[in-house]
């Protein structure tokens, strides 16, 4: 059982309701005003016991540091080559791919990661 936490209850609200999936660093950020004493490794450490137990996502997307989402739903997300910005998709019909995997696999499929990239809306206005 876990133990409950002022600190990890004000990073978990922090992250509802965002949709622009910041990094740990402006989640720091965004609670250092209600909890002036918090370190980076604690909210680090909260971040990651909060996306363990499956209250969040942690979004690695091999783009700069992780990002995390506090939407815990499967969803799709888009990752914007030029400013990085990483956007919830919804995207219908998806469900089957997990099926699709299992074929001709002998173990058990429980889930999936999928990114999507490109240029967001913003960076696709500059272009043109």
């Amino acid at each position: 059982m876990l133990k409950h936490s002022k600190q990890r209850e004000a990073i978990k609200s922090f992250l509802v309701g965002r949709y622009d999936h910041p990094t740990a660093e402006t989640v720091y950020l965004g609670i250092k005003e209600e909890f002036p004493n918090i370190s980076l490794g604690t909210v680090y450490r909260n971040l990651s016991v909060l996306a363990d137990i499956g209250e969040i996502q942690k979004l690695s997307t091999g783009m700069g540091p992780d990002r995390f989402d506090g939407n815990p739903a499967p969803h799709y997300h888009f990752i914007c080559r030029e400013c990085g910005c990483v956007l919830d998709l919804s995207v219908e019909g998806l469900d089957h791919i997990n099926v699709l995997a299992g074929q001709g696999f002998d173990g058990e499929i429980e889930g999936h990661i999928t990114y999507f990239y490109g240029k967001c809306p913003e960076c696709l206005k500059k272009t043109e």
